[in-house]
């Protein structure tokens, strides 16, 4: 049941002086913010009107939210600081003497809500700026960046290690609950934790020799690893036949499930480590899996120094002149810039009900059908500069002062976006769960709200 509101204020309040019950400036600008029934509206989805247990107030529950994320903390370190504070308690809405939500139902309301109720907060909040007239639709610019998966430098042979340990571990406790006793499993997991550490040895070393040395080294990884496939889904095949005989718990279910994409994963990392020892190719960075934990995070390159490669996933912001970020959207891979740039434009549109006057992005966006697509929208002015060399009358162009004045306020989303990183969480997903599932993406608790 949807609870929107919280207790009344206690007695306790009335006593103590103001200067224990204020609130920082821009704690109480946020409140007022947030005092707007439009913010509670996504959340009525997720909730029946009068059956279940009460809910934990939804405007109980923004408030920390917000202050997780604009903190950085996790939810026990955040209900902790909570209960030490009278000035956060007042900012939750939580009456002095009150208790504080637990982390596990905090947990439960940002699991079931997730992703859609994020967006529709940040849909409404913009929408807010707008009708207060408070946000410069006169220029926009849009850039990527890499929001960096949650895992250690991948190297083929620690995840087949990796994986192999997880595999045998998954099988035991099946075969520990009783379902396919008779299925043989060989526990591989020192074996190929000692070759993975010969792998990282034998990089230290140079010359022809060591090369030979860590072919031989990863063609045996990716062969132990195939027979501890072969034998985890024979385990689980067994262990699905028993499940049809006999009732079965959750946690058997979930155990099976567990083993079966664990082996789905190692499988398909064992297959690029023979086509790269074997046939000397590099695999796709379209299908390579990085991460056993993570298997949407790719390989990007985008050029920085000291970073020439990222592993995670694709982001674009669009901002305006104040640093607004009006269109925030996470892609799985590398996808292409250009294509990237209209959709988010019309999203600006419906959001704000209106489309920048000049809009100006980085060489990747640069091509004539995307400025025409732009044009077509309503944009006034496009400084992008093309890709590849361009002609006479395309340099007239882009050395004219309008565009070029554009094109030097862009460099500006190089710093919109490190702040983004710094302040709001961006840098890195913190999805750390094995068992997340293809193509769902990064855990969107990490992606940036605009309050």
């Amino acid at each position: 049941m949807l609870r929107t509101v919280g207790d009344q204020p206690t007695l306790w309040e009335t006593i103590l002086p103001a200067q224990a019950l204020r609130m920082s400036e821009e704690l109480e600008q946020v409140d007022r913010l947030l005092d707007d029934p439009r913010f509670l509206a996504p959340y009525e989805a997720f909730f029946h009107e009068r059956l279940g247990r009460p809910s934990i107030p939804i405007e109980v529950y923004l408030r920390l939210m917000f202050l997780k994320y604009r903190y950085k903390l996790g939810f026990e370190p955040l209900v902790r600081e909570v209960g030490d504070s009278i000035s956060w308690q007042r900012f939750c809405r939580i009456p002095l003497g009150g208790r504080v939500p637990h982390p596990t139902s905090l947990m439960k309301i940002t699991t079931r809500c997730g992703e859609g109720a994020v967006e529709a907060l940040n849909d409404a909040l913009i929408a807010k700026a707008a009708e207060a007239k408070v946000l410069k639709m006169t220029m926009l610019r849009a850039d990527t960046t890499v929001v960096e998966a949650n895992v250690a430098y991948p190297v083929d042979s620690s995840l087949l290690a990796k994986g192999i340990a997880r595999m045998v571990s998954l099988a035991g406790r099946l075969q520990g609950a009783g379902l396919a006793r008779r299925t043989k499993v060989v526990d591989r997991t020192k074996g190929a934790h000692c070759r993975a550490r010969e792998v990282v040895n034998t990089l230290r070393r140079k010359g022809e020799l060591a090369r030979d040395e860590l072919r031989r080294l990863n063609a045996e990884l990716a062969r132990m690893a195939t027979a501890a496939v072969r034998e985890a889904r024979a385990v689980a095949r067994n262990a699905r036949r028993s499940l049809g005989q006999r009732p079965s718990s959750g946690r058997e279910l979930a155990t099976l499930r567990r083993l079966e994409t664990m082996a789905g994963r190692v499988e398909q990392i064992a297959a690029q480590t023979r086509q790269r020892v074997v046939e000397g190719l590099v695999p796709e960075g379209a299908t390579r899996i990085v991460s056993l934990h993570d298997p949407d995070a790719r390989p990007i390159r985008k050029g920085r120094l000291g970073r020439h490669v990222e592993f995670g996933y694709k982001a674009q912001v669009i901002d305006d002149e104040d640093g607004v970020v009006l269109d925030w959207q996470v892609e799985v891979g590398n996808p292409a810039d250009a294509p990237m740039l209209v959709p988010a434009i019309e999203r600006v549109r419906a959001r704000t009900g209106a489309v920048p006057e000049q809009l100006t992005a980085d060489r990747g966006y640069g091509e004539a059908s995307v400025e025409n697509a732009l044009y077509e929208l309503g944009v006034e002015h496009v400084a992008i500069p093309r890709k590849g060399r361009p002609g006479a009358a395309r340099r007239r162009v882009e050395r004219g002062a309008r565009f070029q004045r554009m094109v030097r306020w862009r460099t500006g989303s190089e710093g919109r976006i490190s702040a983004v990183k710094r302040e709001w969480g961006c840098r890195r997903t913190r999805m750390d769960t094995p068992w997340q599932e293809p193509g769902r993406g990064p855990d969107m608790g990490s992606s940036p709200t605009t309050l």
